[in-house]
């Protein structure tokens, strides 16, 4: 019997008490009178569901994390076993091949050992989930069958399922902030094994960014200076996309907003914001296919030295357009809900349109500007695919911006790509990157919402 089956199962038990409670509630109403029940039916029927359906869940997923062992310790006892290498390491390839064999994840061996485990397996699997299905059935008719129990006029039901739904709810919010947790605490982990490893100064003010040259053992001082990389997220990022994409964005609200007929309005919004659901590798190939070239061939042309087919400028400029959408519509809401009676006011003293777009609507309305600014910032400095294929690997600390440059997320992926070794300094400071880059989002958030409270108090 498979996972879904058993969940169906537990489900269809669940509805079954729900039709059966409700029921019985209604029964019981229509004999004592509304008055005299202090819940409804539904509500009685959710409570008894819930209690069916729960904790038999909940042991499904516990079981489905203990039964691999026991399965595991199932195989190793049977004959087959007894002729496995004493090496863990070649042990634990044959067994989990057998495995993959036999729940058919698999369909041929390539250690012939591993096939006389493949039965064992199989026979440890049935028996493991037969034995979970029948538990876990149990536990549902048991658990439902103590809550139909307590269906009575008197009964709290409402109270105790607004009570499971409340610590539902706060499950829900806790697992945002337990990820987070975990990330900050993974982070923390790897990066302080590498800061064991290298200088947190020398990573931190370093003008060298090479870790090829300290995995091949040419010494590890100077190979993770970690400043081009820093530089290149602010220059492509932070720096030549928001050029593009802040004024682009917010002029784009205003016309939106203040001068577009309806008609026009309900045409180009959806519109620009469709580049905002263009997959990142199409903004690469345009990037690399028609604007570096472009980009090189003026540079060419005037003369400018050092210009690459991979330029900061190339994929400044594509990024800038690819979060245009998230400027203009961040800006357009909060253009629209500006009062009316700011702008009317500001009519009647005698400005005109212009004027007050200026004056008072873009004041007005600063801090959701600002707001979307640092999410476009935010989404250009995460940005990958265009700065591989339009800005190139290099390492670069430079000021033109028709020279090849790298960004941090970029590093990172090519610190993480393949099969790597997670004791040496060169994984590890894909890991202290990671830690930089989310300790400056953060502090670009606080800044942000302390811009957006000193604004909202100075219009509210």
């Amino acid at each position: 019997m498979t996972g879904v089956m058993i969940v169906l199962i537990i489900l269809a038990l669940a509805a079954i008490g729900w039709i059966v409670a409700r029921a019985r509630a209604a029964r019981l109403q229509a004999e004592v009178g509304r008055l005299a029940t202090n819940s409804l039916p539904t509500q009685h029927g959710w409570y008894v569901a819930l209690w069916t359906a729960l904790p038999a869940l909940i042991f499904l997923a516990v079981w489905a994390n203990v039964m691999p062992g026991l399965v595991i310790d199932a195989a190793l006892s049977s004959p087959a076993a007894q002729a496995l290498p004493a090496d863990d390491f070649s042990r634990g390839a044959i067994l989990a091949e057998a495995r993959a064999i036999a729940t058919g994840a698999q369909t041929a061996a390539f250690n012939p050992q591993s096939m006389p485990l493949v039965e064992p397996f199989r026979e440890a699997t049935a028996r493991y989930s037969a034995i979970g299905a029948v538990l876990a059935t149990i536990l549902a008719f048991a658990c439902g069958a103590y809550a139909f129990s307590r269906v009575s006029p008197a009964f709290r039901a409402r109270n105790r399922v607004e009570r499971i739904v409340m610590w539902t709810l706060l499950l829900a919010s806790l697992i945002a902030i337990i990820t987070t947790a975990g990330i900050v605490a993974s982070l923390l982990f790897e990066s302080l094994r590498f800061f064991s490893m290298v200088n947190p100064l020398d990573f931190l003010f370093g003008l060298k960014w090479s870790p090829q040259s300290a995995a091949m053992g040419y010494g590890n001082k100077d190979a993770f200076g970690a400043v081009p990389l820093f530089w290149g997220t602010i220059f492509i990022g932070a720096i030549v996309a928001m050029i593009v994409a802040s004024p682009l964005g917010l002029m784009s609200a205003v016309y939106l907003t203040q001068y577009a007929a309806p008609t026009t309005r309900k045409w180009m919004k959806p519109m620009l914001e469709v580049l905002a659901g263009v997959p990142t590798v199409v903004y690469g190939y345009f990037a690399a296919l028609t604007v570096a070239p472009a980009l090189r061939a003026l540079a060419a042309t005037l003369g400018i030295p050092g210009a690459s087919s991979e330029s900061a400028l190339a994929a400044g400029l594509v990024m800038g357009i690819m979060i245009i959408p998230f400027v203009s519509s961040m800006a357009d809401d909060s253009l629209a809900a500006v009062p009316q009676s700011m702008r009317d006011g500001s009519l009647a003293m005698g400005a005109t349109n212009s004027e007050t777009i200026r004056r008072v609507l873009i004041p007005a309305a600063l801090p959701g500007v600002v707001g979307g600014v640092l999410l476009a910032v935010s989404r250009a400095i995460g940005e990958t695919m265009i700065v591989v294929m339009a800005a190139g690997l290099a390492a670069n600390l430079t000021l033109n911006p028709f020279a090849s440059v790298t960004t941090v997320t970029t590093q990172m992926v090519q610190l993480l790509t393949g099969d790597q070794e997670f004791d040496s300094a060169k994984t590890l400071a894909a890991f202290a990157l990671g830690l930089v880059l989310f300790v400056v989002t953060l502090l670009l958030n606080i800044v942000a919402l302390r811009v957006v409270k000193k604004y909202r108090e100075a219009y509210e």
